[in-house]
C-alpha cells in the first residue's frame, strides 16, 4: 500500500517558508554585494583531483584571481572543490554557495566566503546576479541546468547579455551538435544567431581572455551610463503578457 499524500500547510506554515525565503535573499545579498567582480564556475561534483576537468578548473579559477576576479561555486566536491582550491590558493576570494540536501552535501574546504541556502531558486538568483560570466565545466544534471537556464536569461533578454563558457569540447561538443542539428535546423525551434550566446573551448586561458574583454566591454558601457556598476544581474521587468479579449474581467486581470 502507498503511503498517504500529505496533509496540506496551514497557511501560516506557508507563511513563515516566505519569511524563510526572505532571510536568504538578505543574507545573500548583503554578503555578495560586498564581493568583487566573480565568475560562476560550476561542473560535476563527482569529478576527481586526477581527472583533466578538475585540473583544468583549478587553474582556470587560479587565472582569474590573478586578473582580480572572484570566484564562485557551490561549494561542493568535484569541480566546485576544484575551483575553489585554485582562487584560494592564488589568494583570491573564494566563494561557496551550499545548498541543504536530503543526503548531506559535504562543503569542500577551500571556501573563503560561505553561504548556506535552502531553497535552489534562491541560490540560483546568486549566481547569476553576482557573476560577470558563467563557466561550465563538464557535468551532471545541475550542470545542465545552470547552462539552459543562462541560455534561457540571456535569449529571452530577462537579463544583460553575459559570456557563458563551455569548456571540454569532448563532453559539451555532442550537445551542441544535437541542439544545431534538432532544435535548430530540424525542428526551428531556437534561431541561427543564439547558437552564437555561448562559447565552446578546450583552453582555459581562452575562456579566461573572454571573460576580461566583456568585463572590459561592460566597464565601458559603465562610464557611459555615469558610472553604474553593471553585472549580469537580472531580471528586467520587460512587458506585460499580451491575452485575449476571453480574458478580460478574470483573475488574470484583476490581480495586477
Amino acid at each position: 500500500m502507498s503511503d498517504p499524500l500529505p496533509l496540506q500547510r496551514s497557511a501560516s506554515e506557508e507563511t513563515w517558508r516566505v519569511f524563510r525565503i526572505m532571510s536568504e535573499f538578505v543574507e545573500g545579498f548583503e554578503v555578495m554585494s560586498k564581493m568583487p567582480p566573480s565568475v560562476s564556475i560550476f561542473g560535476s561534483s563527482r569529478a576527481q583531483p586526477e581527472d583533466w576537468s578538475y585540473a583544468q578548473a583549478e587553474k582556470l579559477a587560479a587565472t582569474l584571481v590573478q586578473r582580480n576576479f572572484g570566484v564562485m561555486t557551490g561549494g561542493g566536491p568535484g569541480i566546485m572543490e576544484a575551483a575553489n582550491k585554485g582562487a584560494a590558493e592564488a589568494g583570491g576570494v573564494s566563494i561557496g554557495l551550499n545548498i541543504y540536501l536530503p543526503h548531506e552535501q559535504q562543503a569542500n574546504d577551500y571556501q573563503t566566503v560561505s553561504l548556506d541556502f535552502r531553497y535552489f531558486f534562491c541560490r540560483k538568483v546568486m549566481f547569476v546576479k553576482y557573476a560577470v560570466a558563467f563557466v561550465c565545466f563538464p557535468g551532471g544534471f545541475g550542470t545542465m541546468d545552470e547552462f539552459f537556464e543562462s541560455m534561457t536569461l540571456i535569449q529571452t533578454e530577462k537579463t544583460e547579455r553575459f559570456p557563458v563558457i563551455l569548456v571540454g569540447s569532448a563532453f559539451w561538443g555532442p550537445l551542441v551538435d544535437w541542439v544545431r542539428a534538432y532544435q535548430l535546423e530540424r525542428f526551428g525551434y531556437i534561431s541561427p544567431e543564439d547558437l552564437d550566446l555561448f562559447h565552446l573551448t578546450d583552453d582555459t586561458d581562452e575562456a579566461v581572455q573572454i571573460v576580461v574583454d566583456s568585463y572590459e566591454h561592460y566597464n565601458a558601457k559603465v562610464r557611459a551610463a555615469n558610472g553604474i556598476h553593471i553585472t549580469a544581474e537580472g531580471t528586467y521587468t520587460g512587458q506585460a503578457p499580451q491575452r485575449g479579449a476571453h480574458l478580460s474581467g478574470t483573475y488574470h486581470d484583476l490581480r495586477r
